[in-house]
């Protein structure tokens, strides 16, 4: 008896202590949870949003503005990539209402994270990453269609579509992007709400979220098609729909790692 006593009070592997075992449904409620939190004193959160498409858009502009175009495509996806660093003012208006405490815009802009500077250095490192994106993006291009000029915004369809070598490029470019993707979400999704909410370094948090989104996949799977789809929204309404989209993500986030971690 006292063997199989000691066997049931064996602390289970780390492997399954972060299996959650949430349907893939679960990610609705997430993003519910999220509205309610936006729903809650909205103006800070639809501030924070607005200040986020006014930056997109800036940029955006900038590329236009000095011919970078050619980089347009791959600036929005690596939006994705940087958007967990984003939302970290997102996150702390969810934490403050969790913990019944007054929401202010101030302390969303000026958050004081329980990891300090980790927060930071994993910005860092989630924008070295956009930048290896954006650049890996350019060296496809060349590969398959050499010194050729972008031909812009305009023929760029006719260009990808009509030519074998577009079509060669999209699906070599959908499986390096898709990959790039899934590591890049893998390693924030859950890393900047611990480095906020918890004293951990950012290696560790970003471990931490690797290990979190490979043991509950289903579930993250879902939540990562919901947040490609509302993002896609987002661009398809010129950035404009990011003033709400872009709170309810974050907010929906924080939610997520409550739920996961």
């Amino acid at each position: 008896m006292g063997t199989i006593e000691n066997r049931q009070d064996r602390p289970l592997p780390l492997a399954e202590q972060r299996r959650r075992n949430l349907p893939a449904g679960a990610a609705l409620s997430w993003l519910d949870a999220g509205w309610r939190d936006l729903c809650h004193s909205p103006g800070p959160s639809l501030l924070y949003g607005l200040a986020v498409f006014l930056v997109s858009l800036g940029i955006v502009w900038g590329l236009f503005r000095f011919e970078l175009d050619y980089i347009l495509f791959p600036a929005l996806a690596g939006f994705m990539v940087v958007g967990p660093v984003l939302a970290i003012g997102l996150y702390q208006k969810s934490r403050d209402i969790e913990a019944g405490q007054p929401v202010s815009l101030t302390r969303m802009i000026f958050v004081r994270a329980a990891s300090g500077g980790q927060v930071w250095y994993a910005g860092a490192i989630l924008c070295l990453l956009m930048l290896v994106w954006m650049r890996a993006a350019v060296i496809i291009y060349a590969l398959f269609f050499g010194l050729r000029p972008f031909p812009g915004l305009h023929d760029v369809a006719a260009m990808l579509f009509l030519t074998p070598e577009g079509w060669a490029m999209l699906l070599v470019g959908t499986v390096a992007g898709g990959l790039f993707a899934a590591f890049s979400f893998a390693i924030s999704t859950f890393a900047v709400p611990m480095l906020l909410d918890e004293r951990v370094d950012a290696f560790t948090a970003m471990g931490t979220s690797i290990s979190l989104v490979w043991n509950n996949l289903p579930v993250m799977l879902a939540w990562g098609a919901i947040v490609l789809g509302l993002f896609l929204l987002s661009v398809a309404t010129g950035l404009l729909g990011l003033i709400v989209i872009f709170p309810l993500l974050g907010h929906a986030t924080w939610h997520s790692y409550r739920a996961i971690k």
